[in-house]
């Protein structure tokens, strides 16, 4: 947590980056960076005081999104940069954006130590209980049984349980939220912004591709109350779409309980987040047999490593004066080693050139594989050939509405969005809709495709070879291409399938 600024009036936008978020259509991640943009303003804290710091895997392109300091950095690390980060600079805030797989294998160990030592840092983990980035191996959370790529006859291994590792950490600040759920996600990461110290905060998150099934009777909203209990301090543990089920103590071990007959609120659990055995209690009830728990699990109050470390500084200081690091360097033994002349003779002169030209000349003579019929074709053939789509366009300042109406009426994936003059100044595709606006705007007819779409487009000549568009498509993650003539008008609309039927016919 860093201090708030009250002066500062920021809104979501500020946060968005101009980067192109690439994630699966459908994937969770949409509904974090969403919600974590929604917040950052909230917090009335400068942009130039928010660090994103993260690891490998899917959620570690997160700093990329937003629109503040961030760090993309190796796999697991992510909590010692942020450790050093935070004792560098105490005024920063500081999230660490993790994964099952970064933060809980390779980064395991770095992760439970900033959690032990109370770095005041904001961490999140990703929790799809498989390996995304990596297509499809199982990972720390999967469940026994589990068959993946990497567990072909099913997993044999124990899962980690996030909550339980962070508790054992000595967290505090644990909590556990679901990207399905946006209201209760956005409370969460404030929730976890206002605690000063380390907050630990499990999202469980959808892998569309490789794990979609995973959180289903969570993320429905039609039978979630009844498979989520959600806790509020001081409260009784009441759950389900109807508030007639709840949690009980029997001895050790909770148990769901159906109110009536007997049973009363009175006799169910009281939430409180202080309490470190309660909050066992809680990471042990997991999803199917028990609803899970989602909010705030545990929520205490201790010194941070970093005012700690820095009151340990300032106490060296004022016995002993502020250090001198050249001093420092000098007061052990020194000697001096002298450069041989024969050693320097050698290392001045110039290195022989001969293994360099001899292998430019094998390069010379190496025979070259000869291409195919098929890649002579894509050279020689030009985008003409492809017979491109007359285009769909529309003005710059239409509104969503309109833009998504054109989508549908038409039935295509990308509209050519132009200004006054008829140029091409951006395309609108599905996959803004899907980026951008599905569960974002709220109202589309008072929303313009200028805010929205993807400006200044790659575009490509009708005269230019297939291979180029291909070319373009590959190095981009294009869908579709945009032709345009000199003067930059619109011309027509090459998308993958088109090219995808000119090749199988050019083979067949």
């Amino acid at each position: 947590m860093s201090t708030a600024t009250t002066e500062i009036q920021l809104t979501r936008k500020d946060f968005v980056s101009d980067q192109t978020v690439r994630w699966c259509p459908g994937c969770g991640d949409y509904a974090i960076l969403a919600q974590m943009q929604k917040v950052m303003p909230e917090l009335g804290i400068p942009k130039e005081k928010i660090v994103f710091v993260s690891g490998i895997g899917c959620s570690s392109r997160f700093p990329y999104y937003m629109d503040t300091y961030g760090v993309h950095s190796i796999h697991g690390r992510a909590p010692t940069l942020a450790t050093g980060l935070a004792v560098s600079n105490p005024e920063l805030c500081i999230w660490v954006i993790t994964g099952d797989g970064d933060g809980l294998s390779i980064g395991g160990n770095h992760l439970i130590h900033a959690i032990r030592r109370n770095v005041n840092l904001n961490i999140i983990l990703f929790n799809n209980r498989i390996y995304g980035l990596t297509k499809g191996q199982y990972s720390p959370t999967s469940r026994q049984g589990k068959v993946t790529k990497s567990s072909p006859m099913g997993s044999i291994e124990q899962p980690l349980n996030p909550i339980a590792l962070a508790l054992a950490a000595e967290a505090t600040f644990v909590a556990r939220s679901i990207d399905a759920h946006t209201q209760h996600l956005e409370e969460t990461l404030r929730r976890a912004a206002e605690h000063p110290g380390t907050s630990f905060v499990e999202i469980y998150q959808n892998c569309v591709i490789f794990n979609p099934n995973e959180w289903d009777g969570l993320s429905d909203r039609s039978v979630r109350d009844d498979n989520i209990l959600y806790l509020e301090h001081g409260m009784p543990m009441v759950f389900g779409k109807d508030r007639n089920k709840g949690i009980r103590l029997n001895g050790f071990t909770p148990e769901v309980v159906e109110l009536g007959n007997g049973i009363e609120e009175g006799d169910l659990l009281i939430h409180d987040a202080t309490s470190t055995q309660l909050a066992f209690i809680l990471s042990s009830m997991e999803y199917p047999q028990f609803p899970a728990p989602m909010g705030v699990i545990r929520d205490v109050r201790k010194p941070d490593y970093v005012s700690q470390l820095m009151g340990q500084v300032q106490t060296a200081q004022a016995q002993r004066g502020v250090g001198d690091l050249n001093k420092l360097y000098r007061a052990a033994d020194l000697w001096t080693v002298n450069e041989r002349e024969d050693v320097a003779a050698k290392v001045a002169g110039e290195l022989s050139l001969d293994m360099d030209e001899e292998y430019v000349d094998n390069l010379d003579k190496a025979d070259m594989d000869a291409t195919t019929q098929v890649q002579d074709q894509l050279i020689e053939s030009s985008i003409a050939d492809l017979n491109p789509h007359v285009p769909i366009t529309i003005d710059v300042q239409s509104s969503l509405e309109r833009a998504t109406r054109q989508l549908n009426l038409h039935n295509i994936g990308c509209l050519l969005v132009t200004d006054a003059r008829d140029q091409l100044v951006g395309i609108f595709t599905e996959r803004d809709v899907l980026m951008k606006v599905a569960g974002l705007v709220d109202d589309l007819s008072d929303a313009k495709v200028a805010d929205y779409m993807t400006p200044s487009p790659v575009t490509i000549k009708p005269d230019q070879p297939i291979a180029q568009a291909l070319h373009l498509m590959s190095v981009h993650g294009f869908r579709h291409l945009p032709l345009v003539d000199e003067q930059g008008h619109p011309t027509g609309i090459i998308s993958s399938r088109d090219v995808v039927a000119y090749l199988n016919q050019a083979v067949n």
